[in-house]
């Protein structure tokens, strides 16, 4: 469990009570698609396996950890990750067994709290300030999830436990796998200060890279820039950057949280021009964020592409259509026509991105029933 547990859970309780704060739990499965396929499939287990499609524009949706040891990734080209694990196991997806487990768990989740927000299907942010069942703390809540989540699903799931949801989420990925991490009152800033940049969410390879060359490289080292010199830097994102060094977070767990679009994006470490390439780099980002479609249970008639220049000015373009986009085919259709209309580019292009949105009947992610039928990563 790392050295995140270094006090009692009475004083865990005292502590946040003492200071009027919230008891927020992030709990993240383990490798959760692979880890479903190792425990369905014997013959799986023990072995580096990767979910997704195997042929040559094939991108991984998961990796278990036997194959993250050897760098496979999540969004990762198949054939880039049969180079790093020649061994490498492929297995088509199969949304419906991973939604079927996802509801077991929110069903768990549901029996501490009514306050659940979930992320996608295997992760969700609790708020546990009510204790329900009367177990005495956020950890122990924490705990107790955690092993009917093993018990009743025989899959394991790491939990962050703190007093905002930035902090939780944070400590859930801190001891994984099968682990907990608990960061009390008192002990948010010094825990964020001391991470490597890349940890916080929503720095990317870019970001850190650019933050590196700034002689920013830990949490400590972005503390110590006050807001005017993020934002300068930054931009908009500074304002994020400066509150998250000092761990301040003030957004509440949000029950019935609704979707409004669902998308992805790919900054590229050169600058694209040729239109080959762009056309290749599209059918990679349909996969990815069809995928994600999927997973969410989203109906759309927007599509979105959006391009940013090596000047970085952004061009975004959509088309809608009447009737819901209502498989993959559908949607790289509409993706390949916005992206036609804009060839030749007027200069090259440093990030690429899709967007499903005008969604409509989406239930909140909380709610969804085990057997509901979504025809749309």
């Amino acid at each position: 469990m790392g050295d995140c547990l270094q006090r009692t859970d009475d004083e865990d309780d005292a502590d946040a009570e003492a200071e009027g704060l919230r008891k927020i739990i992030h709990v993240d499965m383990d490798a959760f698609f692979a880890s479903v396929e190792q425990r369905d499939n014997p013959e799986l287990r023990g072995k580096p396996v990767a979910v997704g499609g195997s042929s040559g524009r094939g991108v991984v949706a998961a990796a278990s950890y036997e194959a993250r040891k050897f760098g496979v990734k999540s969004a990762m080209p198949s054939v880039t990750a049969k180079r790093k694990c020649p061994d490498l196991i492929f297995v088509k997806s199969r949304f419906d067994a991973y939604r079927e487990v996802s509801q077991q768990i929110r069903a768990i989740f549901r029996d501490y709290t009514d306050h659940v927000e979930p992320l996608s299907l295997d992760e969700a942010y609790l708020d546990v300030t009510e204790d329900r069942k009367g177990l005495g703390s956020a950890t122990a809540i924490a705990q107790d999830i955690r092993r009917r989540i093993r018990e009743e699903t025989r899959l394991t799931a790491s939990a962050g436990v703190s007093y905002n949801k930035f902090l939780a989420k944070l400590a859930s990925d801190q001891n994984k796998p099968d682990g907990i991490c608990v960061i009390r009152p008192g002990q948010g800033a010094g825990f964020v200060q001391s991470l490597p940049i890349r940890r916080f969410h929503g720095v990317g390879p870019k970001a850190e890279e650019k933050m590196k060359r700034l002689g920013i490289e830990t949490g400590a080292d972005l503390a110590a820039k006050d807001l005017a010199w993020l934002t300068a830097h930054f931009g908009s994102f500074g304002e994020y950057l400066f509150r998250a060094a000092r761990a301040v977070d003030l957004r509440p767990v949000r029950a019935n949280r609704m979707r409004k679009s669902v998308g992805g994006e790919r900054t590229f470490g050169e600058d694209q021009s040729e239109d080959g390439e762009l056309r290749e780099t599209l059918d990679r980002i349909v996969d990815i964020v069809w995928e994600r479609i999927e997973r969410a249970g989203a109906k759309g008639r927007t599509v979105t592409l959006k391009l940013k220049y090596n000047d970085f000015t952004l061009h975004t373009r959509a088309k809608s259509v009447a009737q819901l986009v209502a498989d993959k085919a559908t949607f790289a259709a509409m993706a390949r026509e916005l992206l036609e209309e804009e060839l030749p580019l007027p200069r090259p292009i440093r990030l690429m991105g899709l967007t499903l949105s005008n969604l409509e009947g989406v239930v909140p992610k909380d709610r969804r029933p085990p057997d509901a039928q979504l025809s749309l990563l």
